[in-house]
């Protein structure tokens, strides 16, 4: 065999060289899942607030007792085994072998007991099974007894909804629930990396390497959560074309909430795959102020109905028909429990006189009405819009509408503050079907006055109203008591909605595989970096 020309010879061995170190750089990269998710993660405690982008990231990092399966059934996660007396009174949940928290302390009884009642402390739902609770103590680090006072049957319904009780160290978990936590020391698949984060544009997380998942293969919430990357990194993108761009340019792999507009244009880009969840849609809400004038009084509240057309939201926010929705139901349409008893002076056209009258009679003087418009949000910017045209369209209402960027709406809608002191009278938001689909999860009709979530109903029978929904044992009866429910609703007017959409989420199917199409928060575990 010829000799190779000595010049020739060491390009080769140099080129071989470069190649064999490119190969070896390539696999020493780290596996990054870059996302753009519908908001900024500024929050760093899901109980302390119930921005769905706070529970995204609770979910990232912390673990929790059940969670839902891809039908939506309760299944174990941190539990082991559990049984229930013959009674259905008492229950007794063992937890996994092996469970630690990120700082390597073992996840004991006690830490998911504290957790469970911080949470509980915020969510109607939580408050709503402490009723029924007659104790819960831990039998030692790994056994939970919790007896009832009366068989309730959505104890594991309640316990497996997404951020229920996520479970925080004993002592985050005795952090007054109306303050936020500091220290973030997860349970979960996942490390939050406090030193790259940069609110506004960033936030990073990483395998954790000593978090055991079950053994059952990922389904929705349930299931072994196996982290199959080493690093996510959500990135904040408040302009919905940015994000558009930058996935069809292949710079992210996972769009959480792409604009409607944009949908045919992802759906004919090479590499881009959309999905949605046969349960997963959003609901609209414009949120009232209970405890200042002019909401204070039911009657301003009732107007409101009188002023909004649904319709105009839709073609507005969501111009695709066949993603629309136009649903007068509080519970969600499509649900097992969709009713609009009630509903008639919503469904009716607008009319002005009517809600003038009404605004009257709640002692309305032409006082300035504080809205809060977020002005970063792709869904709630235009739907403020809508919301203030209508109300000005009315004549008789003076608005003053405060431009400010989603994350501020968030910190200042817990203020309960007169509106003049820094308080507020109107919000926008949205919250997924799901959670509004059973009465008692759904935290945004709670009437518990004080405790309640923001806007801070107020109504006792109420409240009785939808306990009697968690203890009736059929379906039949459930049905019955969420009509006598909508009913009531349609008279308190706690919020009024602006419709019903599904919006899939969009990922580079040529980049990554295994995404879970859950019908709310976002899992990222399953997922592998091709």
């Amino acid at each position: 065999m010829p000799r190779l020309p000595r010049a020739i010879a060491t390009l080769s061995t140099v080129a071989l060289a470069a190649a064999i170190g490119s190969v070896a750089a390539s696999a020493q990269q780290p596996k990054t899942i870059r996302v753009a998710m519908h908001g900024d993660v500024r929050t760093l405690d899901p109980v302390w607030t119930t921005q769905v982008i706070a529970t995204i990231h609770g979910n990232m990092i912390y673990d929790q007792l059940f969670n839902l399966d891809a039908k939506l059934e309760p299944q174990p996660q941190m539990v082991e085994t559990w049984t229930v007396s013959d009674d259905r009174k008492t229950y007794v949940f063992t937890l996994r072998e092996g469970l630690k928290f990120h700082d390597g302390s073992p996840v004991r009884s006690i830490d998911a007991i504290a957790s469970f009642r911080r949470w509980a402390a915020r969510r109607n739902a939580g408050k709503l099974l402490l009723d029924f609770t007659d104790s819960i103590n831990a039998l030692d680090d790994r056994r939970i007894e919790w007896k009832l006072n009366q068989p309730y049957g959505l104890v594991l319904d309640t316990l497996a909804q997404t951020g229920t009780g996520f479970v925080m160290r004993e002592k985050e978990a005795k952090t007054d629930p109306f303050q936020q936590v500091q220290e973030v020391v997860g349970s979960g698949p996942f490390l939050f990396k406090r030193d790259e984060w940069v609110p506004g544009s960033k936030t990073v997380y990483v395998k954790n390497p000593n978090y055991i998942p079950r053994k059952e293969p990922a389904s929705g919430h349930a299931g072994g959560k196996t982290v199959k990357v080493d690093r996510v990194e959500f990135l904040w993108m408040a302009d919905p074309q940015t994000a558009q761009s930058a996935l069809i340019n292949g710079e992210i792999d996972y769009l959480e909430n792409p604009q409607i507009d944009f949908l045919p244009m992802l759906e004919s880009t090479p590499g881009v795959k959309l999905i949605n969840h046969a349960a997963h849609g959003t609901m609209g809400q414009i949120v009232l102020n209970h405890l200042h004038p002019p909401f204070n009084n039911v009657k301003a509240r009732q107007a409101m109905l009188s002023l909004i057309n649904i319709p105009d939201y839709l073609n507005t926010v969501v111009a695709d028909k066949k993603l629309q929705k136009l649903c007068y139901s509080y519970f969600g349409c499509g649900t097992p429990m969709e009713t609009d008893a009630g509903a008639e002076p919503q469904k009716a056209a607008p009319d002005y006189k009517r809600a003038e009258q009404l605004f009257k009679e709640a002692g309305y003087k032409g006082e300035p009405i504080t809205i809060l418009h977020a002005t970063d949000h792709q869904t709630i910017n235009p739907a403020n819009q809508v919301m203030i045209q209508q109300m000005r369209k009315a004549g008789f209402l003076k608005l003053d509408a405060q431009a400010m960027d989603w994350g501020a709406v968030v910190a200042r809608r817990a203020k309960k503050d007169p509106p003049a002191q820094g308080g507020w009278n109107i919000f926008l938001t949205t919250a997924p079907v799901l959670g509004l689909s059973n009465p008692v999860t759904h935290s945004w009709i709670g009437m518990s006055c004080e405790k309640a979530n923001v806007g801070w109903p107020c109504n006792a029978e109420f409240e009785e109203v939808r306990k009697s929904w968690g203890l009736a044992r059929t379906i039949e009866d459930r049905k019955k008591i969420a009509v006598d429910l909508s009913k009531r609703l349609y008279a308190e007017v706690p919020y009024v909605s602006f419709g019903q959409w599904v919006n899939p989420v969009a990922y580079r199917e040529d980049r990554i595989s295994g995404v879970l199409a859950v019908p709310s928060v976002p899992p990222m575990w399953n997922i592998e970096k091709k």
